[in-house]
């Protein structure tokens, strides 16, 4: 079988690696890809963008299953347009991608199928947005409504923090038409989760448990970023957790997408709070696979990833069971300089150590220039590992990622940190 991955990040590394493990296929092909899937065995990058090329290269290649990565194209309706052109897809349509398209239409949907989430309000209107900042207090979250690359999450500490980011996204438009709307949520303390689940329109089946850590520096302070690391499983999801995400939130989400009548089908993400009781509620749902949990959860997969995702297109994922190593796995992103607000390009990147059973280098923001491989983004790297425990894993990665080298590296020691906190096995 030839199989296309859309996208170019870690998260599509990491999907085009495991799917070229499957015995059955005989090439994946990564639109766009990057310098790590331009180099790995078995992949093949293609220089492709747009809904109108990916469908006429897949229809010309005999691509006999595609996978989308990223949100963009899934916005863009590539899901929709593959189907109308016959061809096989893994994700969600352009109709069901609005639970993370739009944050409004997202938690609509929540308080529609009673599915636990913060407080809310949206608006258009920058006065009517500060007066009910006013009338609930910091802190509070400001968000725009659409997509804002990462960029649309304002946790403000103060009523004035709230109205400066207010004003940002509506009257200053400075992320477009993305904050055209706010949706302004009361502030949710606790830790947060990453709960992803593949849904065939009527199952769910849930992959292995991961947290992110989004702030850039050590101690969860800084800017908030796309995510500097993850690890999987995330200890603080217990077995009546775990039954409880599903039973509350996830089975209901499927559920009710089916009964608004926009069945939903790919990867599910839930980004969740867990509160000091143990009770969780939904931050956000996105249409896709998390960057950077992917890497750790794809490194425990012992299950053949084609079989899985065959499954879910012909909605028998009630007889499938995903295998995981029992083992840890920790991945650490190395940031470019200036990340989050203004990476640096095209520095040098020395130092990769070879790939390993128990550790892999995930490429993200990386292109050849020639034979040499330089940085292309603002997320340039993930180092992930496999250990027997949390504390194993988090040792070989670092260990790997020592030699390591670009002009302005910047990761956290500390990926990992409240795992081993809660107690996770050392």
């Amino acid at each position: 079988m030839k199989l296309l991955v859309i996208g170019g990040g870690g998260r599509e590394h990491a999907l085009a690696w495991r799917l070229a493990q499957s015995p059955r296929v005989q090439k994946v092909y990564v639109a766009p890809g990057n310098g790590g899937t331009a180099t790995e065995h078995g992949l093949e990058n293609v220089p492709l963008e747009g809904v109108g090329p990916l469908v006429a290269f897949a229809k010309r290649e005999g691509i006999q299953l595609t996978v989308v990565g990223p949100e963009g194209p899934l916005a863009a309706g590539v899901v929709d347009a593959f189907r109308d052109a016959g061809l096989k897809i893994f994700g969600p349509s352009r109709a069901a991608a609005q639970l993370e398209t739009s944050k409004d239409y997202a938690k609509r949907f929540m308080a529609r199928h009673r599915i636990p989430t913060a407080r809310y309000a949206s608006f258009e209107r920058s006065a009517e947005a500060k007066a009910y900042v006013r009338e609930h207090g910091a802190p509070i979250v400001v968000k725009a409504d659409g997509l804002a690359a990462g960029k649309g999450v304002v946790v403000a500490a103060s009523v004035a923090q709230a109205e400066a980011a207010i004003d940002a996204m509506l009257l200053e438009h400075r992320l477009g038409e993305a904050g055209e709307r706010v949706v302004i949520e009361e502030f949710l303390e606790g830790e947060e989760v990453s709960f992803i689940v593949m849904s065939d329109g009527v199952h769910a089946l849930p992959l292995a448990t991961s947290q992110d850590h989004k702030r850039l520096r050590d101690a969860d302070e800084g800017p908030n970023t796309g995510g500097m690391g993850a690890c999987s499983p995330a200890p603080i999801v217990t077995p009546e957790l775990h039954a409880r995400i599903m039973r509350e939130i996830v089975l209901p989400a499927v559920a009710g997408m089916a009964k608004d009548g926009v069945p939903y089908v790919g990867f599910l993400y839930a980004g969740l709070m867990i509160d000091k009781s143990g009770a969780p509620r939904t931050l956000e749902f996105n249409c896709r696979l998390g960057d950077p949990e992917t890497q750790p959860i794809i490194m425990r997969l012992k299950s053949d990833l084609l079989e899985l995702i065959e499954h879910a297109l012909a909605g028998t994922l009630e007889r499938a069971e995903a295998q995981w190593d029992r083992r840890a796995a920790l991945g650490v992103v190395l940031a470019a300089e200036g990340y989050p607000d203004n990476p640096r390009k095209g520095d040098p990147i020395e130092g990769l150590p070879k790939p390993a059973e128990d550790c892999r280098v995930f490429h993200a923001g990386t292109r050849l220039e020639g034979k040499a491989l330089v940085t292309n983004g603002g997320r340039v790297l993930c180092v992930t590992a496999l250990g027997d425990s949390v504390r194993m894993a988090r040792s070989r990665a670092y260990q790997a990622l020592e030699p390591i080298r670009f002009s302005g590296m910047q990761y956290r020691s500390d990926i990992g940190h409240r795992a081993l906190k809660r107690g996770a096995p050392a």
